[in-house]
């Protein structure tokens, strides 16, 4: 199976480079697998499309203000960007200008926060976090959300700053690791979760952190060839009852985005059953996987040649992706993070 074959044109001004001004109205292209048509709404018209039979799986991680700016003794401005915790206080990330660090180095992003180099791997190296405090509430206050690298902030004012804080995360996030949003969460209010909840559609939550690999190019010509990066995730006896009863009594499993999808198969995938678990997800999927528990799938439009496509494509079939991709284009959908989504039933 060749790259080339998760190839599309885009045009540039249909990158989203901020959300919409309310998150339910984004648009939302509705997918039927069984008919093949397309139906064009607004999310706020989910509440619409699910029902008692439905279970709704959303990931409730929380994006952390993951890049810092530190200032060397010389006066150098330095960017690093934590990708993931491997043990207490110790951190791989990612460095630029990467040389003009080295180990041993101690670099202050604030008064309350420095990052002493550890060492260097590749391209990422291991750091150590030193500060006073919650660090959590430490990187709220000096950190930068991480946009993912398609949407440009040539002017870092406060107001920018304020807004991706708020928009570039789920209204249900809760539990801090991603470095990435689950985007397909992003069109949710408390609103919406409430009138489905009304309707006994219910929903729970599972947590995938979110990591570097969600932008990670797939390079091989030969897909196959390709390694996810590992993603650690989290399901709570609670929500692995929830769901397990859901499908035991027929209904449909409505997995909320990627993230969603890839957590709930691998546990699948590794147990024949959903249960309470922690661990880590390296499942690449990709057209001829055969899904063992997801029904539906809420999704925004992903990058040409992604890991992402090929999930999307897996689940709903190649070509009929493509021609849904086209619609959107053809309606000027929004893509990629800050963008439209589709529901695929």
């Amino acid at each position: 199976m060749l790259l080339e074959e998760f190839n599309y044109n885009l045009p540039e001004e249909l990158i989203a480079q901020f959300p919409a001004q309310k998150r339910e109205m984004s648009k939302m292209l509705v997918l039927d697998k069984v008919n093949k048509g397309f139906i064009h709404k607004h999310f706020a018209d989910i509440i619409d499309f699910l029902t008692e039979d439905d279970l709704l799986v959303l990931n409730n991680t929380k994006v952390i203000p993951a890049r810092l700016y530190a200032k060397k003794d010389t006066g150098a401005l330095i960017e690093i960007f934590l990708v993931r915790e491997v043990e207490k206080d110790i951190w791989i990330c990612l460095i630029k200008p990467s040389k003009r660090v080295k180990p041993s180095m101690v670099l202050e992003v604030s008064k309350d926060l420095s990052v002493e180099i550890i060492s260097k791997d590749d391209d990422k190296w291991r750091v150590r976090l030193l500060y006073n405090g919650n660090l959590f509430e430490i990187l709220d206050r000096v950190g930068n959300i991480p946009l993912p690298p398609y949407i440009e902030r040539k002017l870092t004012s406060d107001e920018y700053k304020k807004l991706d804080f708020d928009r570039y995360q789920t209204v249900y996030a809760k539990k801090e690791g991603a470095v990435a949003a689950p985007t397909a969460g992003l069109h949710f209010t408390q609103e919406i979760l409430n009138k489905l909840d009304e309707k006994g559609c219910k929903h729970c939550f599972i947590t995938l952190n979110v990591g570097l690999g969600t932008f990670k190019p797939v390079k091989c010509e030969n897909i196959l060839e390709h390694k996810m990066d590992s993603e650690s995730f989290e399901i709570s006896q609670e929500a692995a009852q929830i769901i397990n009863e859901a499908k035991n009594n027929g209904k449909n499993i409505v997995a909320v985005g990627t993230t969603s999808v890839r957590t709930l198969e691998t546990v699948m995938n590794k147990y024949g059953q959903i249960k309470a678990v922690k661990d880590n997800s390296e499942l690449f999927i990709f057209p001829g996987y055969k899904f063992k528990i997801v029904d539906k799938l809420i999704t925004n439009f992903h990058l040409p040649k992604s890991t992402l496509l090929m999930l999307v494509s897996a689940f709903a079939g190649r070509d009929y992706i493509f021609s849904a991709y086209s619609e959107a284009i053809k309606n000027k959908y929004r893509f990629y993070s800050y963008g439209d989504c589709m529901f695929i039933r």
